[in-house]
């Protein structure tokens, strides 16, 4: 499985590291180790049951084991895998080099192909609509628009699809594996959730998109009120890997 593969690849990153602080937002979870590498994952606030209290040890978590802290990436409680997996990112991506090309360029996306996107990435749908009209858009809740699909139905249209750009946060829910198995070759991770790592290369994954935390405290601020991907400037540098 993907979640245990990224357990094996940070094991001796995470080793004697310890959670120095823990937000979780309402767009983003941030995790920052006494080293003080910060990770970053989404927050899946729909998935997350109703109540007022979601996580038991809610102001007991700084100090915890780093590495214990990332096995909950294989947990089934969406809040407790977005803290595993922003563990994971703090020392996975903090040592990648940036890169400017936008994934319309880095996946040659042409008039000529049909692209599935699984989460709505808003500010990428104009751009790719730009250069093709064939757009398919699947989201768990679907909203209007004549390209929004519902979720389930990306097991009879992604497949047929020449490009697939994945929300990462499916490493969460735990439909990522499944939704490789139906993508084309020409397939994309994207956002601050994307573990920079070679090995989902051999998913089939040809393009990863993703975010290292160059300003802790800006970042821990701005999860903390709420923030998400257009408030983070400075605080991120965006960063991709092409197989």
């Amino acid at each position: 499985m993907i979640s245990q593969e990224l357990l094996d690849v940070t094991a001796a990153d995470l080793q004697g590291k310890k959670v120095s602080d823990l937000r979780i937002g309402l767009g983003y979870t941030a995790v920052r180790l006494d080293s003080n590498e910060t990770g970053l994952a989404g927050t899946l606030r729909y998935d997350l049951p109703r109540g007022c209290s979601l996580l038991d040890r809610a102001g007991k978590f700084e100090g915890t084991d780093a590495t214990a802290a990332a096995g909950l990436l294989t947990r089934p409680d969406p809040l407790l895998a977005a803290i595993g997996l922003a563990t994971i990112n703090a020392v996975l991506n903090r040592d990648q080099e940036s890169n400017t090309d936008s994934p319309l360029e880095a996946l040659s996306i042409s008039a000529g192909d049909s692209v599935g996107m699984v989460g709505n990435f808003a500010p990428l749908m104009d751009p790719i609509k730009q250069r093709t009209e064939e757009l398919y858009v699947f989201e768990r809740e679907p909203s209007a628009g004549k390209e929004i699909y519902p979720d389930w139905a990306v097991n009879s249209l992604l497949p047929e699809r020449d490009v697939a750009i994945i929300s990462s946060t499916t490493l969460m829910n735990g439909t990522l594996e499944h939704l490789l198995e139906l993508s084309p070759e020409r397939t994309a991770l994207l956002g601050p959730s994307t573990p920079m790592t070679k090995l989902l290369k051999h998913y089939g994954v040809s393009h990863l998109f993703g975010s290292v935390v160059r300003k802790p405290e800006a970042i821990i601020k701005i999860v903390s009120q709420a923030g998400g991907t257009r408030n983070f400037g400075e605080a991120v540098e965006k960063i991709n890997l092409e197989f």
